[in-house]
């Protein structure tokens, strides 16, 4: 199977799907190149959910973030690869069975895609974009000097881990009875051990077939995989972003102090500029023609171009 198709180009001189080969079947995603030289290729690591290569999502997700970046990088020189995840867009028919995805999953992917990436452009290594859960994916998919990643930026990135955030999400949407038996499976999850007794009012978070993947997400610390990494990092957040705070952007801040932080006034979770009410917040993320913050793309892109 050809890995890059080019039929599109017709359309569009600088875009071109790419067709990653993979089980039960192939990954797809989109290469946009810069009309000028490439100075270098990242690819876009989506948030947690049915989040496509474009940032959006059923139910009202339609802010484009990943499009809206991918061409405002190729403006700069740098090239992209933004991904359908495995069960999303055109990866749909790659999904398998729910009780055999693991984090670990989504890992092996984002570094099948790197490799991908890097041998399509002939660059000889890639960037790792990785915004909301896709920080923690990008994290993981570096480790151990993987010769494919370049460095990292995570957007939007929790800080902290799994578990504590879901007790915060919990304690801050569920009545006060179902508390104490949510944490409960929490700590079994946390344990390793899969549980049959979770209530019936909380089986779409914690159904059988979903522990093992909880499972293998709870136990990573993002401090603890941005501690040992050696390439470069940088951490982008926004001071409005409602759904992951500031305190996750210190902690991983602090965990790694020669990492390159940057806080975006305004900016929320999507990358728009956005109050900090919720429904002001939130509506931007049904606008995809509200362009991302000024500053985003600018300080990304420097990054990656920065000389090292």
């Amino acid at each position: 199977m050809l890995s890059l198709i080019l039929a599109a180009a017709l359309l569009d001189p600088t875009a071109a799907p790419v067709v990653l080969p993979s089980e039960p079947a192939p990954l797809h995603a989109t290469l946009l190149t810069p009309e000028s030289p490439t100075r270098a290729v990242a690819v876009i690591l989506p948030g947690s959910g049915p989040t496509d290569r474009d940032g959006n999502s059923p139910g009202g997700l339609v802010a484009s973030t990943y499009r809206l970046l991918a061409e405002g990088l190729a403006e700069q020189g740098v090239a992209t690869v933004r991904i359908d995840k495995r069960g999303v867009g055109q990866s749909g028919p790659a999904m398998i069975a729910e009780q055999d995805l693991t984090f670990q999953t989504y890992i092996d992917d984002a570094r099948a895609w790197a490799a991908e990436a890097a041998r399509v452009t002939g660059q000889p290594c890639v960037w790792l974009i990785g915004h909301s859960e896709g920080s923690q994916i990008a994290l993981a998919a570096a480790q151990d000097g993987n010769p494919s990643v370049c460095g990292l930026v995570l957007l939007a990135g929790a800080g902290r881990p799994a578990g504590v955030i879901l007790r915060d999400q919990l304690r801050a949407g569920l009545p006060e009875t179902l508390l104490a038996p949510a944490f409960a499976v929490l700590d079994e999850l946390e344990a390793g051990r899969t549980v049959t007794n979770a209530p019936p009012e909380l089986a779409g978070l914690f159904r059988p077939s979903v522990q093992p993947y909880l499972i293998s997400w709870i136990g990573l610390d993002p401090t603890d995989l941005i501690r040992v990494y050696e390439g470069p990092v940088m951490i982008g957040h926004g001071s409005t972003d409602i759904q992951v705070g500031m305190v996750d952007a210190n902690a991983l801040s602090a965990a790694r102090p020669t990492a390159h932080l940057v806080v975006w006034d305004g900016v929320n979770h999507v990358l728009k500029l956005a109050p900090a009410d919720r429904a002001g917040n939130i509506a931007t993320y049904g606008n995809p023609d509200l362009p991302l913050a000024p500053g985003v793309v600018e300080d990304v892109a420097g990054f990656i171009l920065q000389p090292r």
